[in-house]
């Protein structure tokens, strides 16, 4: 039998993907599935890129530009305005998500056996786009005693050697909801001219910030013009995952040079997805206020009703929409399965990420899972109480974390 390549065999499983065949058993046998674990927004797409979806008539679905439409690229640039952020249609380049320009940006500035320096936990197919790109994750780890914050700058400054190429964060993370502030950045920003290596940031959870804290932009920074890469997309500001349009914006002629050859050679980023990307920016401010507003509620819903349960420590996320929550079992990944494949309360169970996806290290976040509250507030009410009943008789809770 011809054989596949090691990359292949050796990328990461998705943590969040990863039980969907035992969600689908479950649900086979007539128990409803309650998925906290994918960001995917019930919240409604915008009506005017819905209508535009419905009424396009041309003749032809073609190619675009191989950077995205000009009258795109100047709406974001006036959305940039509106968050301090100065750049011009050159400065960016519109992708089939933000997840084609993460790759992008890794095919542009990094070499196979290149390495890469990121907090973890981390976005878990920050893992997979660096295996397949040949790159090495130097993971540096984050506490849930501090909400995930940064870890301390001179920890991350001891693993930069003549192999690394950047430095890559989530603001507001996913998956810990932490947002990094402005001495956070400015620490960052000096060691990556120090050393003179990039600092990538992917910012798609920019618009949910929550308790009056301030985003700071990584291209608000000054004289970081050439060491600056940020990654974007509509997927959750606007509701439209689907859609399947992101951005990579950087000031580095050279960078966006390159991004450029790839983007060609792909030809075009989606251009029905870009069409109604392109009017879902026509909407009022109004519409990502009160989505916003939802989500802060959700928020507090979960962290208050998760934080009841006994033994359970929540993280409490300051942007994007998820938390990590410490279980009082040792295996997230076998406690998630059994939820999912032996048990269920007035027929319901729930579909959680095993952390430990989201960590370079693997042994670390065993206790761990992250909840997407991405539902309802009585839905996550009632996941809260299922979550507590599964751990009363989960056959291996940790009962002495629990009198604690």
């Amino acid at each position: 039998m011809p054989k596949i390549s090691l990359k292949g065999m050796n990328l990461p499983t998705s943590p969040i993907r990863k039980l969907t065949n035992d969600a689908e058993s479950a649900k086979a046998k007539g128990i409803e599935v309650i998925h906290l674990n994918i960001g995917q927004p019930d919240v409604r797409t915008p009506q005017k890129a819905l209508q535009a979806i419905q009424t396009f008539n041309e003749d032809v679905l073609a190619y675009g530009p191989s950077e995205g439409s000009l009258t795109y690229r100047e709406k974001m640039c006036d959305y940039y305005a509106q968050h301090k952020i100065d750049v011009e249609p050159e400065n960016i380049l519109v992708t089939t998500g933000a997840s084609e320009a993460i790759i992008m940006t890794l095919d542009c500035i990094t070499n196979e056996g290149d390495e890469l320096i990121i907090p973890e936990p981390f976005y878990a197919n920050y893992d997979t786009f660096a295996a397949a790109c040949g790159v090495k994750v130097v993971p540096v780890p984050s506490s849930i005693d501090n909400d995930f914050a940064l870890p301390d700058i001179s920890d991350i400054s001891a693993l930069i050697n003549d192999k690394t190429r950047a430095i890559f964060i989530c603001n507001p993370n996913n998956p810990t909801g932490y947002v990094y502030n402005q001495e956070e950045l400015s620490a960052l920003a000096d060691l990556v001219k120090e050393y003179d290596i990039f600092l990538i940031v992917d910012e798609v959870y920019r618009e949910f910030i929550y308790d009056d804290i301030e985003h700071v932009s990584v291209l608000t920074l000054p004289g970081l013009e050439e060491h600056a890469i940020l990654v974007d997309s509509m997927s959750k500001r606007y509701s439209m995952c689907g859609a399947r349009i992101g951005c990579l914006v950087s000031k580095n002629k050279a960078v966006m040079e390159a991004a450029l050859k790839f983007a060609q050679s792909r030809l075009s980023p989606p251009a029905l997805g870009l069409h109604a990307a392109e009017a879902a920016m026509d909407e009022p401010m109004s519409y990502l206020k009160e989505v916003i507003a939802i989500y802060h509620e959700r928020r507090n819903t979960l962290v208050e009703a998760i934080g009841k349960i006994p033994g359970v420590v929540v993280s409490v996320p300051r942007g994007a929409f998820y938390c990590l929550v410490q279980l009082p079992v040792d295996d997230t990944d076998s406690f998630a399965k059994w939820l999912l494949t032996s048990y269920s309360q007035k027929g319901k169970t729930l579909m959680v990420a095993p952390a430990s996806g989201f960590y370079g290290n693997r042994k670390l976040g065993k206790s761990l899972i992250r909840i997407a509250f991405v539902l309802d507030r009585q839905k996550l009410k009632e996941s809260a109480a299922i979550l507590e009943g599964a751990l009363s008789v989960y056959p291996h809770t940790l009962k002495a974390k629990i009198i604690q």
